[in-house]
Order: structure tokens, then sequence, then C-alpha cells
């Protein structure tokens, strides 16, 4: 058994991940842990300020972010999270504060009268980031138990992990995800959908608009031959899941399709069991990504 290498992380697990899409947040655990990543979770922390929000009242958002990043600064640690919208989110603060004075110091005055203050010195970090930039693919492969043999899979990294900003990989087309899943016997099939937006909340608002959207994500990734997709935002994987059947009528084809959050590939190949990744959350079958192990 190979003895984890010990990384500390502050932890902001969000409100997606604790409700609708726990999922993540387990698969997420249990694969930091057999990793050797001690993720300390926030106390306290409250809503990033995403979605609607951010666009109506954008300082008062940021003011939501600031909060979560004063109480990661407390811990002097980088503040990492796998849901893409609260990583956009906080990440948004860190760079509206730096850039914009005003901006700043009327957070900091919002924070300042509930006792607290954020000095702008926590570096934001996506849970895929880690994985593949900290940790790197030599201590990844010394953890796999049993990688994939050859699985094809179609990496979506969604509209907001790369995007607007640009500093963990291309914005149009990373290869971050790519990476991670070759590591584990995977193969990303060429998928030029990779940062596509899923049309977000237009799925329930606008669903003509939202099930077209998703329907060209999946047909572009059947079309490469993939066998499962994956993603990295718990609001990309329920579009991409749960409306399968009316996509499929939208489309006039089939868009039937497993759809897994990376975490949950990563952590079949380090041998963790099916309830530590929440598998049994998924809307579409896992059993035949499981069986794709090598022996």
């Amino acid at each position: 058994m190979i003895a984890p290498v010990k990384k500390t992380y502050a932890y902001y697990p969000g409100c997606s991940l604790i409700a609708t899409n726990k999922a993540y947040d387990i698969s997420t655990r249990n694969v930091a842990r057999v990793l050797g990543m001690d993720m300390i979770e926030l106390e306290d922390w409250n809503c990033c300020g995403a979605t609607a929000y951010m666009a109506i009242r954008e300082k008062r958002s940021f003011v939501l972010s600031a909060r979560n990043l004063a109480l990661a600064e407390k811990q002097g640690r980088d503040l990492v999270t796998a849901c893409a919208g609260c990583y956009l989110s906080l990440h948004k603060t860190n760079v509206y504060m730096d850039e914009e004075p005003k901006m700043r110091e009327d957070v900091r005055k919002a924070l300042k009268a509930g006792g607290m203050d954020y000095t702008g010195s926590v570096k934001v970090r996506h849970m895929l980031d880690v994985l593949v930039n900290d940790l790197g693919e030599e201590e990844i492969k010394q953890h796999v138990v049993r990688a994939f043999g050859g699985l094809k899979v179609a990496p979506y990294c969604g509209c907001q992990i790369t995007r607007p900003f640009g500093d963990i990989d291309d914005p149009e087309f990373p290869v971050i995800m790519h990476k991670l899943l070759s590591w584990i016997g995977a193969e990303p099939v060429p998928f030029l959908m990779t940062t596509k937006c899923c049309g977000g909340m237009l799925m329930v608002t606008q669903p003509e608009v939202g099930e077209e959207l998703v329907g060209r994500i999946i047909l572009a990734a059947k079309d490469k031959g993939a066998e499962c997709i994956s993603t990295a935002c718990p609001l990309c994987q329920i579009n991409l899941e749960a409306y399968q059947a009316k996509v499929s009528r939208r489309m006039g084809k089939d868009c039937s399709i497993p759809v897994l959050y990376f975490t949950q590939l990563l952590g079949i190949t380090l041998g963790l069991e099916p309830r530590n990744l929440a598998l049994r959350d998924n809307l579409t079958p896992t059993e035949a990504i499981i069986a794709a192990r090598s022996a």
C-alpha cells in the first residue's frame, strides 16, 4: 500500500453538493482521502452567490463569496471547490477585488461590519486543477488499483471552469480533463464540445433551447464513439443526465449515455466501492463503466 503524500487544502462544498448533487461531494471527499489530500471543510461557510444572484446583485454576491474567502484566509490555505459555478464565483470575486479598488473597498467594508476582513491572499482552485497540477500523473498512477481498459470517454468541462479567465487551461479547448482520464486508462475521445454550454437553467425556463443544447453535446460525444461522458459541474451533470428521454425526442435520435463525475471515474480506478462514490445516485447506468476496468 502506497503511503499518501499529505497535502492540505481548505474545502468549500457549496450548496449544490450538499443537497441535490451529493454524489459529487461524496466522491470528491473519498478520492481526496485515498490520494492523501487533507480537505478541511470551511466552518460556517455560506452560499457563494452563484447563478442568478450574480447577475442581479453583483456586489452583494461578491460579499457572499468574500466571506468564504475570509474564512479560508484564516486557515492560510488554497480554497478548493468541485462545483464549477462556485469556482467561478469565488475566483471572480478574487479577481475583481484585486483589480477594482472601489469594489475592494466596498466589499471589505461590508465584511468588517460583520467582524471579518479579507486581504486577498487566498488562491481559489478547482478540484480538477488540483488533481492534475498539484498531484500530477505519477502520483495519481501510483494509486490506481485497476485502470480502465481503454474506456472511451467524452471529457466535458462545461463553460465555467476555464472561462472567462483561462487560468487553468485554454478557455476554449482545455485538455486538463483529458490528461486525468488518460492517466487512469481511459481514452478521451476528440470532443470539440468540451466547453459548450449545456444551457444551465434554460432547461427549466426555456426547455426547447436547453434540450437542443444538451442534445448537441450528447450526440457529438456518441458520434465520436464515447461510452460515457465525464463532467465537472453539478448543473451540467443534471442537464446531461436527467433529461435524456426528452432530449432524444427533441433531437429525433437516441441520446441515452452514462454520465459520471470525473471524481467517480477516478474513484472507480482507485478501488473505491460504488457506495463511496454514490454511484447509485446517478440517473444513468454505471454498471458497464465499472466493468470496463482491466483485470
